[in-house]
């Protein structure tokens, strides 16, 4: 099990769960080894080549007309365990259209195909930590890991520090979605409050009136109430 310091066991995803398929064939039949990094990995290469746009943390302006679904507000703060913001972090999200549909080749879910809705977007912390998104909520889908699988609505983060070795990739799901206590991915985490810390909450102070609803989702980096982060993503 990957342990940053400080983690409570139980609190990160299993390399091996057998109820999420995936990690049968992908789970390391051995110990991982620590190697050890270089300057080069420690200093770079950094995010920043393409600069963030200003309305890269929209995700409904990507073209000229509106994507359909429902608008929300995903906003929070990374943090460290100290629960101080992380500032300068690049947060790059990407997620499912509100049938539950990626813009991707391998997604051959036969649902509608957003042609207004891109999916992805990208936003900097501020001094102290906070970012913000405008998206559409997404939709669940079908993965056929078992039968009649689907995935909760989600959205998939990823987070950049100085460096590439230093990112963390997660997901963010939805209060009192009812596939969430089925979904193996999450119940991969063995923890109940770790996994509780993967689902965002809802915040009406976010909500702009007549326009989108609005969710929280905190980021704890490290600690003992560490964000639970995963190897790859869905």
């Amino acid at each position: 099990m990957r342990e940053y310091p400080g983690t409570r066991p139980g609190s990160q995803p299993e390399y091996l769960h057998e109820a999420y398929r995936a990690t049968i064939r992908r789970a390391p039949a051995q110990p991982p080894i620590r190697l050890p990094h270089t300057r080069s990995e420690l200093t770079g290469p950094v995010y920043g080549h393409n600069p963030i746009g200003p309305a890269d943390h929209d995700l409904t302006r990507h073209f000229a007309e509106p994507p359909q679904g429902q608008r929300i507000i995903v906003a929070g703060r990374v943090l460290d365990e100290d629960g101080r913001g992380v500032p300068n972090a690049l947060v790059e999200v990407w997620q499912a259209n509100a049938a539950g549909r990626y813009r991707h080749a391998v997604d051959t879910h036969p649902a509608p195909l957003d042609p207004n809705f891109l999916g992805a977007g990208r936003a900097v912390t501020d001094e102290t930590g906070n970012y913000r998104f405008l998206t559409i909520r997404p939709g669940a889908y079908p993965w056929r890991n078992h039968h009649n699988a689907w995935r909760p609505a989600h959205i998939h983060f990823s987070l950049f520090g100085t460096a590439f070795v230093t990112r963390l990739v997660t997901q963010m799901y939805f209060p009192g979605d009812p596939l969430i206590p089925l979904d193996p991915i999450l119940q991969s985490i063995p923890d109940q409050d770790a996994r509780q810390r993967l689902v965002s909450q809802f915040d009406v102070s976010l909500t702009e009136p007549e326009w989108a609803l609005g969710y929280r989702f905190d980021i704890v980096l490290r600690g003992r109430r560490a964000t639970p982060f995963e190897e790859g993503a869905k």
